[in-house]
């Protein structure tokens, strides 16, 4: 009899510890895979294997939007569109030490157009994860470079419909390869992270375009005042309503070798390879509803920008330089209804002023969190004037309403 009691006991005692084990486990890896391009307040839909060897969270989100554009020199249009689908995965694979992250996109803006000789869009990250413990991540394949601020917060966590105008030209967005972050946030004391990545300089989804270049990245997160309350630095906003100062002052480094598009990961095809120096700067401060956001970004090359195709010298491609500021503040009501605003300058490099404007954009936006960012309604006033090169301008605008929804 007291063997069977000892045996009871010690069968308790085992199911417990595993169960704390798992749940550690779980809270662990929804909080500091610091690669994950995506930030979620729910935890998604969980499976975890009876052995506890296998675990597979799924999570969606949609960001459905109808916009009225009235761009100058055309009648005005309306726009409905699914801008966002996408599904992710992640769990671990035997050992909660070794993780995985998949992401894939459906909506047409997502995917973008099919072109002859092109690969289909659809993964956006899949990657492979080792953390030894929770100051290390060590990854491998495809997901976002350590960049600037806003690209590397999702969609999802934006406060506006749309990054800026900066962030779509100079960003270093996603790319294939080796990632070694080192993370050191503490509550209320000085926090640090180093992040770093070698890969491939040409983007997601490429093949068959193998180059002797490669892409070296390399970021350094301070936190003078201790880290923001539930990963605040991955989404937009003080919607948490920070009880002390938060400030996160970040700075990026890219070297992308013999790049072949435009925008080194992004944009069209080089008729000669560039390589490319890009800097990228950051400061976001919250604190009892306000937030503040401001960056810098810039994009060089050491010969000219301009490229010739050799084959028809009317034909040419440029690499997109220059640099431009972000400034956005924001107030967030305690009824959760939130009022934004940004103003973003963009200056384009003397090799390409002839062929593309300098610009500006102003965007006023007014936000309802229902459940944080998971679940929140949109509307934006944004409004662009372009100056070119030969003294002429351009004004645009568009209204937009939005709603994004996921788990």
């Amino acid at each position: 009899m007291k063997k069977l009691l000892l045996i009871v006991t010690l069968l308790v005692s085992i199911t417990m510890t595993a169960q704390i084990s798992i749940e550690q486990t779980k809270h662990d890896n929804d909080i500091k895979l610091s690669a994950l391009p995506y930030y979620s307040f729910g935890k998604g839909i969980g499976i975890t294997s009876p052995d506890s060897l296998f675990q597979l969270n799924i999570r969606f989100r949609m960001q459905n939007r109808v916009s009225y554009i009235e761009n100058d020199g055309e009648n005005g249009a309306y726009d409905g569109q699914v801008r966002r689908l996408r599904l992710r995965f992640d769990g671990y694979v035997g050992n909660p030490k070794f993780l995985y992250a998949l992401q894939l996109s459906f909506a047409p803006g997502d995917v973008g157009e099919i072109k002859d000789g092109e690969n289909i869009n659809i993964i956006r990250d899949a990657v492979v994860f080792y953390r030894p413990n929770k100051h290390w991540n060590i990854s491998f394949g495809q997901t976002k470079l350590p960049g600037n601020r806003q690209r590397v917060n999702s969609s999802g966590g934006l406060q506006l419909t749309d990054r800026t105008i900066n962030n779509a030209k100079f960003t270093i967005d996603r790319d294939f390869g080796f990632q070694v972050h080192h993370l050191n946030e503490y509550k209320d004391k000085f926090s640090y992270n180093f992040k770093t990545a070698l890969s491939g300089g040409e983007g997601r989804n490429q093949t068959g375009k193998a180059d002797d270049g490669i892409a070296v990245t390399g970021k350094v997160e301070l936190f003078p005042l201790g880290a923001f309350t539930k990963d605040g630095t991955y989404f937009e906003g003080d919607i948490l309503r920070e009880k002390k100062p938060k400030l996160l002052v970040s700075g990026a480094f890219q070297q992308n070798n013999h790049a072949q598009r435009t925008q080194g990961q992004l944009g069209n095809d080089l008729f000669e390879r560039r390589t490319m120096k890009s800097v990228l700067l950051d400061a976001m401060f919250k604190y009892n509803g306000w937030a503040a956001m401001m960056s810098y970004m810039s994009r060089t090359t050491n010969e000219s920008a301009i490229t010739i195709n050799p084959d028809d010298i009317t034909e040419s491609n440029y690499v997109f330089v220059g640099s431009g500021f972000d400034y956005q503040l924001s107030y967030n009501l305690k009824s959760n209804y939130e009022l934004i605003g940004r103003y973003s300058i963009q200056k384009v490099g003397d090799d390409i002023q002839t062929l593309a404007p300098n610009t500006k954009e102003y965007s006023f936006g007014v936000t309802k969190y229902i459940w944080e960012h998971a679940f929140k309604l949109q509307a934006e006033l944004n409004y662009d004037t372009l100056d070119y090169f030969d003294g002429t301008s351009k004004n645009n605008w568009y209204l937009r309403f939005q709603v994004e929804i996921g788990i």
